[in-house]
């Protein structure tokens, strides 16, 4: 088996565990088992509490936020199809950037967990399981890194990509909970649903769909 196949088969894989452990967490949740973790986590993260951490929080929040996710996705859709041309490379962008918003909402819709109603710092609508920041940040920087790996020549380059985009998904999923309306496990949660979402994502457009075989056809 080509070692591309054999990388795209264990994120196939990958991608079953991840929805076996994002099964637990849900499961938990909804029996709220969920209590000792999320006090512990939240008590930590908002024990920190200053003026000059609020406003970092805030902007990564501001920076999660689904107005900035759009600017920055236009930038992104505008440089991969006319710096690079790869026309496939935005189309798995998109599907999945909007199939990971469209399986918020609906797990959204499925657990209806409420929000937090302690300690908020700022106000917000909606339910609680999973955050939407949360996998917003995820699948944008997780297909970001997989679509851009292969155009950065230097380790130091790929490593800084990476350690970038992990600094940005941590932060703005803490922010969250910093912000008092999200619980750890909402985070959690998120990390799961988006990375189930972007492996199965990489999987189909690549494996399944052929793309990558043949001259001018990588994704």
């Amino acid at each position: 088996m080509p070692a591309s196949s054999s990388r795209l088969t264990r994120a196939f894989f990958a991608s079953l565990l991840l929805a076996a452990v994002f099964s637990g967490v849900a499961l938990l949740v909804g029996h709220n088992r969920f209590h000792r973790f999320d006090t512990a986590i939240t008590s930590a993260i908002q024990g920190l509490e200053s003026p000059g951490w609020t406003k970092v929080m805030k902007g990564f929040t501001w920076i999660g936020s689904g107005e900035v996710v759009v600017v920055l996705a236009v930038l992104v859709v505008l440089f991969l199809y006319f710096v690079l041309g790869h026309r496939r490379e935005v189309l798995l962008f998109l599907w999945t950037l909007g199939g990971s918003s469209l399986l918020n909402i609906g797990l959204k819709l499925l657990f209806q967990r409420d929000r937090p109603n302690l300690h908020r710092l700022i106000e917000e609508t909606g339910y609680s399981f999973p955050s939407g920041h949360s996998m917003a940040a995820f699948s944008f920087y997780g297909i970001l890194v997989y679509l851009l790996w292969r155009h950065i020549a230097s380790t130091w380059g790929k490593m800084v990509l990476v350690l970038v985009s992990v600094v940005f998904i941590l932060s703005i999923g803490g922010s969250r909970v910093y912000l008092g309306v999200h619980y750890p496990s909402d985070i959690l949660g998120a990390y799961l649903a988006s990375g189930i979402w972007l492996l199965l994502s990489i999987w189909w457009f690549v494996h399944r769909l052929g793309w990558g075989k043949g001259r001018g056809r990588r994704v």
